[in-house]
């Protein structure tokens, strides 16, 4: 089967044996004469499956279920980041801005805070364009949480370990390295991932959320918007996005095959190191652009050549190789490769390859 090299930052590439598996039910699931998307998602086979991919996502994340609650929703992280301060802003939130999706969901917090409510930023990188993960942060003792974006997709820097917030609950938007490192997720109180980098596609997020941090969430919201809701009906209040957790059921399962997140975490070193070790090795032409090596995302890398006409030509004669998706986000232009859980190693090997010859030619 032809596979591209895909390179995109969302949807992005799955395992091929989970797309395998989706294809076969959504024409027939477990035999049952009907497609995993017309059966009803309170049969007993949907109830399975929900309740299978509620499990392995605490057995991988090493959390237990008397402590944490998995909910698959709607709305994308972007909804997120107006549902989080709406259940938990009481009078005071802090956020640390590292990239665009970490400012949108402060901006929306500011948007909801009401009187004598603050929203503070308590460190941002945007003074060096967020291309490094700021240090030595003085956390609040007294915020209603604090919230972080572990990896930022258009600048291509990752924290490497979850920060210590001391009593103040720790929210993060994991939504494009979701087990892709081991992270310590017990710092956590609420941790959200919209699907389409890691886990499935597009159309559900995912929710992982403390139930003593759940219990101290505002009352007088619309019913859809709370938390609780979801946690009391198993994330059937309503009808579910089925689909797409059918597919992050089975990459759960996938990730477990692999040998879990510390393997994955060692694969996805080794993919980024192909490229990462030719933009060291040819820093005359390639020019990374986060500043401290240890900042780098080990999901998107991302670079510039000498020029914009020569960026463009790069990204066209990578694509006649049927790499795609390597074009940077509009705000930032350059070149960027998704290097997430479920690109092929001979993916990164080819982009890097590709490097050489491109700067042999170019140079």
């Amino acid at each position: 089967m032809f596979r591209a090299h895909n390179f995109s930052a969302g949807p992005a590439v799955l395992p091929l044996e989970v797309v395998e598996q989706t294809s076969k039910a959504a024409l027939d699931y477990n035999g049952l004469g009907m497609s995993i998307m017309e059966m009803s998602h309170r049969s007993k086979d949907f109830e399975a499956v929900i309740k299978e991919a509620q499990a392995d996502c605490l057995k991988l994340m090493e959390l237990s279920e008397k402590e944490y609650t998995v909910l698959f929703l709607g709305g994308g992280a972007s909804l997120q980041f107006a549902m989080v301060p709406m259940n938990f802003m009481h009078k005071k939130v802090d956020y640390i801005n590292t990239g665009v999706w970490a400012t949108k969901a402060y901006k929306e917090a500011k948007i909801i805070a009401t009187e004598g409510i603050e929203v503070n930023e308590i460190a941002s990188s945007s003074d060096k364009n967020f291309n490094y993960i700021p240090q030595n942060i003085a956390y609040s003792k007294d915020a209603d949480y604090c919230h972080i974006t572990t990896n930022n997709t258009i600048y291509g820097t990752e924290w490497r370990e979850l920060p210590n917030t001391g009593s103040v609950p720790l929210i993060v938007d994991m939504s494009s390295d979701l087990f892709a490192q081991r992270y310590d997720f017990s710092k956590c109180s609420l941790i959200y991932a919209g699907a389409q980098k890691n886990i499935g596609p597009s159309g559900v997020t995912l929710v992982v959320i403390k139930n003593s941090f759940m219990e101290t969430e505002n009352s007088k919201l619309p019913t859809m918007l709370k938390y609780v809701t979801h946690a009391k009906e198993d994330s059937m209040f309503n009808t579910p996005p089925c689909l797409p957790i059918f597919v992050v059921n089975r990459t759960f399962k996938w990730i477990m095959k692999q040998g879990g997140i510390d393997a994955i975490q060692s694969n996805n070193i080794i993919k980024a190191n192909y490229i990462y070790d030719k933009i060291d090795s040819r820093n005359d032409f390639y020019k990374g652009s986060v500043e401290n090596p240890k900042d780098r995302s080990l999901m998107n890398i991302t670079f510039n050549l000498p020029s914009e006409d020569l960026e463009n030509k790069f990204i066209n004669e990578a694509k006649a190789l049927n790499m795609i998706g390597l074009k940077g986000h509009r705000l930032v232009g350059g070149v960027r490769a998704s290097t997430y859980n479920a690109l092929p190693n001979e993916s990164a090997i080819a982009l890097s390859e590709f490097m050489e010859t491109f700067y042999q030619a170019n140079k």
